[in-house]
């Protein structure tokens, strides 16, 4: 980097700094910061929910699989996203926006309480935050690493300057700084990726590498499952990615819930999940290619290497950028979804006082929570690559596909109709037996085989058992109940139209004071 790419990339923080102090002036409450006040437009939720669906990872651990295995890096990852997120849309999308507009609620979770019990809500409010930390530590080390390829900062440096610019700008301005500056980010990494794409085109033999390129590069590159990463993978991951990117990834689904109607939930869904069977081939075909450009012994680094090699100063920053916008994009989502979850749903279990909160101090609790979040992920980023997390791709992969299931099936099934009969019991069951599959397979049962269990039964495993299970007990011990069933019409009606918010609904007795006046006064 020289100077012309330092000044691109310090003016990008500039700018997402800037963006968080605007947005800072459209939140007045918890609502306004973890929900946007239920006012998103669908197409800025729908870029939103895409951008905050991937990040740097994608340029370092995914590159890896990219310059060693090819397509199936696109096959195997971003189109059963697609896929999933295509199947959501009028799935899950719909009600996730419910949740918001009918129970008045402002965390994923906080329908849980009367979905099911307090003892459920918790259980997936404190393992799910424990995860999301591990998650989102390995994002910071994955982005880390790029910094350091190209400036030469420690990896610490790295993790403490970007994390340091994400707090400012989603701390003050909630999931409006979030989103306006995931629409710029996206805008950036439009730009910066097809300048790559035009430059490796330019490279080799211009716009006919599309389909002259394949018979240079091994025979492996153009097989859409390839190595581990098998059919049965793609179907794990299809499977695991249809909860997760649809509300499991509660970040995922404050976008459904930020939207003014159950309609433009679903608008954004569509938009997301066109982005993603697009974008990423964008992304993708530089990486595929780049055994032909560079060699390198770390695939990890290949992007960037290639990136350094053919572009010129100004535009290497901006694809320097580039790497940045994906990474504090999902970062800075993450942290709002489990700051909600944490002054929503955890410490008003904990603590009776919080019950009582009034609106002011509910909004100051989330935004040091925000902080106190980052501060964590940014501590077991330092970590990621030590020898009980393994590599970044291990971190993102096995525990976050792994024990993403457990979690996110209650959550998620609980909305449908057709599960009304899996109560509290089911869910708690699924959750802990899908949590004990997950260490079962990737511990004590892959240390005694031979080779080890392959990784895509060391991902699919714990959701199978936790979906087999919620069904299984709901059928065995069913335990639906009038006030259980009454969320359920709720959440399954199509009276998505003006004053259809005001339902009477159980009132959530978390949050603060203010918001339950506001709550009293809609259902009188």
């Amino acid at each position: 980097m020289n100077s012309l790419d330092w000044v691109v990339l310090i003016g990008y923080f500039g700018v997402m700094v800037g963006i968080g102090l605007w947005s800072h002036k459209r939140v007045d409450n918890v609502s306004d910061f973890f929900t946007a006040g239920g006012k998103m437009p669908w197409w800025l939720s729908g870029i939103s929910h895409h951008m905050s669906g991937y990040s740097a990872v994608m340029f370092t651990g995914y590159a890896a699989i990219a310059y060693q295995y090819g397509i199936t890096s696109y096959v195997t990852w971003s189109f059963p996203i697609a896929i999933g997120i295509a199947i959501g849309a009028n799935l899950f999308a719909p009600r996730l926006n419910r949740v918001r507009s009918k129970l008045r609620v402002a965390s994923p979770l906080e329908y849980l309480k009367n979905r099911y019990n307090l003892p459920t809500q918790q259980a997936l409010a404190w393992s799910g935050v424990l995860l999301k930390i591990v998650d989102v530590g390995a994002k910071w080390a994955a982005i880390a690493t790029l910094l350091s390829i190209f400036t030469g900062v420690s990896l610490n440096q790295g993790i403490l300057i970007t994390g340091a610019v994400t707090a400012v700008y989603c701390t003050v301005g909630g999931l409006w700084a979030d989103a306006l500056t995931e629409l710029g980010q996206f805008i950036i990494q439009f730009v910066a990726g097809i300048s790559m794409l035009i430059a490796v085109l330019h490279e080799l033999d211009g716009f006919s590498t599309f389909w002259t390129v394949w018979d240079d590069l091994p025979d492996s590159h153009h097989q859409p499952t390839v190595g581990p990463y098998t059919l049965v993978f793609l179907l794990a991951y299809l499977f695991i990615k249809t909860f997760e990117y649809n509300g499991g990834m509660w970040n995922q689904a404050q976008r459904y819930m930020a939207t003014d109607s159950a309609h433009s939930a679903k608008r954004s869904a569509r938009l997301s999940a066109i982005l993603w069977f697009v974008w990423p081939l964008v992304l993708f075909f530089p990486m595929w290619v780049a055994p032909l450009i560079i060699k390198t012994d770390k695939p990890a680094d290949s992007y960037a290497e290639m990136a350094e090699h053919l572009l010129p100063h100004g535009l290497l920053g901006l694809v320097i950028v580039g790497f940045f916008s994906h990474t504090m994009a999902m970062c800075s989502s993450d942290a709002n979804a489990i700051a909600a979850v944490v002054t929503r749903d955890i410490m008003p279990a904990v603590f009776k006082s919080v019950r009582e909160w009034s609106s002011r101090t509910g909004l100051l609790a989330a935004r040091y929570t925000t902080l106190l979040f980052l501060a964590l992920s940014m501590a077991i980023a330092t970590q990621v690559n030590s020898d009980f997390f393994g590599d970044i791709i291990t971190v993102v992969i096995k525990w976050v596909a792994g024990l993403m299931g457990p979690i996110a099936i209650p959550l998620m099934l609980g909305m449908l109709a057709t599960f009304r009969k899996s109560g509290p019991t089911a869910a708690l069951v699924s959750w802990a037996m899908g949590l004990i599959a997950f260490y079962l397979v990737n511990y004590p049962i892959n240390d005694a085989i031979d080779g080890g269990v392959n990784l895509e039964y060391q991902i699919s495993v714990p959701l199978a058992v936790s979906l087999v299970l919620f069904i299984v007990v709901g059928y065995i011990k069913p335990e639906d109940t009038p006030e259980r069933d009454a969320i359920l019409a709720s959440l399954n009606s199509d009276d998505d139209g003006p004053g259809s918010a005001s339902a009477a609904l159980p009132v959530p007795e978390q949050g603060d004071a203010d918001d339950r006046k506001s709550v009293a006064g809609a259902t009188d």
